[in-house]
């Protein structure tokens, strides 16, 4: 699968711009980690849409982190979750405190449940970010339960947009992250993100919709136009807040296909 094509120099050259903006961030790296979740920032900047009411068709979901904290999962799934995907990791660096709680929580209620990472390209490699997720709660297992891990890339709470790559680089950091976590699972991540993100940091990219399954965010009472490369999506998360705890989410198809999909089929 060709995502970019890549030399020698640029790959030099993209390692070394990510070591300068490592370093940048020094000191204030996870300052956020807390309250940084898939949608924190697409809230913030695309909040000006109008936020949807009621009930969406679909399976219903949600995701949750540290900013939940404790959740009450079987008010959740009488409520109507069906699945749920929990902030495991942001960065190298940053483990979830509530993760074990809110993961095994998702599972023991019965929900089919995911892991998802917050990337921060400004710190890292993608292949070391995807080992840190896998390493602290990413993986995937064919029990019928676990969803593939998610990958969140979406504004860059702590400054520059697209964490100060261009559009090359970008994919180069997320082709990177993909095709560890495929080699470390044997599944490709989920991509969440939000089109007008995307198409601005990645250059309208098309080349990961044939592996990577889309999650796209946008509140609003229809999931207009998707991110470039892609014709459907797997889940739209449609509201920031409802119901259910955390963001809204919904799967287009039933529990039975949600369940084929976990079992990689």
């Amino acid at each position: 699968m060709r995502y970019w094509a890549f030399g020698a120099a640029t790959a030099l050259w993209v390692s070394g711009l990510l070591m300068m903006s490592a370093a940048t961030a020094a000191g204030e790296e996870y300052r956020l980690a807390g309250v940084t979740f898939v949608g924190s920032q697409v809230a913030k900047h695309e909040r000006a849409e109008a936020m949807p009411s009621g009930r969406q068709d679909g399976l219903s979901g949600h995701d949750v982190s540290s900013h939940q904290g404790k959740v009450d999962w079987a008010g959740a799934w009488a409520g109507g979750a069906r699945f749920a995907y929990v902030k495991a990791t942001e960065g190298n660096a940053y483990a979830s405190p509530w993760f074990a709680q809110q993961y095994d929580g998702a599972y023991g209620a019965g929900m089919l449940r995911g892991a998802y990472h917050f990337a921060r390209p400004d710190v890292s490699s993608g292949a070391d970010q995807a080992n840190y997720f896998v390493d602290h709660g990413g993986g995937w297992s064919p029990d019928g339960q676990t969803l593939p891990g998610a990958l969140d890339i979406e504004y860059n709470p702590y400054g520059d947009t697209c964490y100060g790559l261009d559009p090359v680089a970008m994919s180069w950091w997320l082709r990177d992250f993909s095709d560890t976590y495929r080699d470390r699972t044997g599944r490709y991540p989920v991509i969440y993100t939000s089109t007008t993100w995307w198409n601005r940091c990645t250059g309208a990219n098309p080349n990961f919709a044939p592996n990577n399954p889309l999650w796209v965010a946008r509140y609003n009472t229809s999931v207009g136009a998707l991110p470039a490369g892609w014709t459907s999506q797997w889940i739209w998360q449609f509201a920031a807040a409802g119901a259910l705890p955390g963001n809204q989410d919904t799967f287009d198809g039933s529990q039975d296909r949600l369940r084929d999909i976990a079992l990689d089929q």
